[in-house]
């Protein structure tokens, strides 16, 4: 029986959790346009690119990471930094049970309070959960990319949605 889920700042200690649910968006969704399964190395790499403006969050259940969400830069060009781009994966257990609107919603907390103006997410065709997610918490679609991307076979197009902070 679950004791809750429990969303906190990510630890190195949570890189083989947040790299096994990363892995498995690879190889089984759309979520992702990486088609090849990441190492711990490059992960690690990834993970080592963040900071406090730039956080990763991880839900937690009894003990358990379950799901990651990340705050990343949106361009190294300077006049973008109150911008950032959200990303969240959960592991196919916890999928349909509001772990990634939580885990959007804190993140969402986290960019306010450290002074973002703007945040962008990129769902991909085929991606519908992650769409109905992103627009429940506000995000609004502002752009299509069509046919951007090739991934089982199939070109896939992404809607870019964005969500005004102030």
């Amino acid at each position: 029986m679950s004791t809750g889920v429990r969303i906190r700042p990510a630890e190195l200690a949570d890189l083989s959790a947040i790299t096994d649910i990363y892995n498995a968006a690879i190889l089984m969704t759309t979520a992702t346009f990486d088609t090849e399964p990441k190492t711990l190395d490059e992960r690690r790499r990834w993970f080592d690119s963040h900071d406090e403006r730039h956080p990763i969050l991880v839900a937690e259940v009894d003990g358990q990471v379950v799901g990651w969400v990340s705050l990343t830069r949106w361009s190294d060009r300077r006049a973008y930094d109150d911008t950032g781009e959200t990303s969240f994966y959960v592991t196919s257990d916890f999928r349909g049970q509001g772990m990634g609107r939580q885990l959007k919603l804190a993140i969402i907390a986290e960019a306010r309070r450290l002074g973002f103006h703007s945040l962008i997410a990129r769902v991909a065709e085929g991606s519908g959960e992650s769409l109905h997610i992103n627009e429940s918490v506000g995000f609004t679609r502002v752009g299509l990319l069509k046919e951007v991307g090739m991934k089982f076979g199939r070109r896939l197009g992404v809607q870019i949605l964005q969500l005004m902070l102030n």
